[in-house]
C-alpha cells in the first residue's frame, strides 16, 4: 500500500493544487449558506460530485423537489456512464475496491487513469486506488479548509463559485490539446451554443447534454478510432 500511494502521489499533484482551491471555494460557500465544515466533509465523502456539488448549493437555498434534484444530477453525471463502460477492463479483478473505484470516478480521476501508465513494481489495482482515493482526500481537504475559513474570515465571497467554471475550462484546453481529433469538443460547445440560444440559461443543459450524448453515438465509429492521446500514439508507433 506504502509502495503504490507513493508512486500515485507525483501524477496526482495536478489534481491536488486544482482540488484544494475549487473544494475551498465549495467551503466556503456552504459555510456562507448556514452549514458548518462537518456537512462541508459528509457532503465531499458521500457525495463527490465537484460540479453537482455547486449545483447542491441553489438546491439547499430554493428547497428544490427531489425529482428535479434527481433530473438535474443524472443530467450532468451522465457522462460518467461512458467513463464506467470504457474502464471496465481496467477494473476486472480489482475485488472489492470495485465498488469504490466507481463511486470516485470523476473526470479528473478518469483522466489520470486513462491517460497514466502503472508503474513497474506496483500492483495496477491497488495503484489505481490509490489514485481515486488521493483525489478524493483533496477535495474533502479543500472543502473542510474553505468552510472553516469561511466561519473565521468575513469576506465577500461573491464569484468564488467561478472556480469551478475554470476548472472545467482548465479540462476543456487539456484535452484540446491532448487528443488530434477535435470533434467531440465541438459537438459539445455546438450542442450548448444552439440550446442556449434556443431555450435559454434556464433549460438549455439537459437538451444540450442529451443531443450531444445522441450525436456521439452516431458517429461513434467515426470518432471514437481517433480518439487517443498524443502520448497513446506514441507508444504505439514505439512498439
Amino acid at each position: 500500500m506504502a509502495n503504490a500511494l507513493k508512486k500515485a502521489f507525483p501524477v496526482t499533484v495536478p489534481v491536488l493544487l486544482g482540488y484544494l482551491f475549487v473544494g475551498m471555494a465549495f467551503g466556503m460557500l456552504l459555510q456562507e449558506r448556514g452549514y458548518s465544515f462537518i456537512w462541508a466533509f459528509f457532503i465531499s465523502l458521500t457525495v463527490y460530485a465537484g460540479s453537482m456539488q455547486f449545483v447542491m448549493l441553489s438546491f439547499l437555498s430554493y428547497y428544490t423537489g427531489l425529482y428535479n434534484i434527481a433530473l438535474m444530477t443524472l443530467a450532468v453525471n451522465f457522462r460518467h456512464v461512458f467513463y464506467g463502460i470504457s474502464m471496465l477492463e481496467k477494473f476486472k479483478g480489482s475485488g472489492r475496491k470495485k465498488l469504490y473505484m466507481i463511486f470516485s470516478l470523476t473526470d479528473e480521476t478518469y483522466s489520470l487513469l486513462c491517460s497514466g501508465s502503472v508503474p513497474p513494481g506496483v500492483d495496477p489495482h491497488l495503484y489505481r486506488f490509490c489514485v481515486a482515493m488521493l483525489n478524493q482526500i483533496y477535495w474533502i481537504t479543500g472543502s473542510v479548509v474553505g468552510a472553516l475559513a469561511g466561519a473565521v474570515i468575513s469576506f465577500n465571497t461573491q464569484g468564488i463559485d467561478f472556480a469551478m467554471t475554470a476548472l472545467f475550462a482548465t479540462i476543456f484546453i487539456d484535452q484540446w490539446q491532448s487528443y488530434p481529433t477535435h470533434a467531440p469538443a465541438l459537438i459539445g460547445l455546438s450542442a450548448a451554443l444552439l440550446s442556449l440560444f434556443v431555450l435559454g440559461p434556464d433549460s438549455f443543459v439537459i437538451p444540450a447534454l442529451l443531443v450531444i450524448v445522441c450525436v456521439l453515438l452516431i458517429f461513434r465509429e467515426r470518432i471514437g478510432p481517433a480518439f487517443e492521446t498524443r502520448e497513446e500514439r506514441g507508444k504505439e508507433r514505439d512498439g
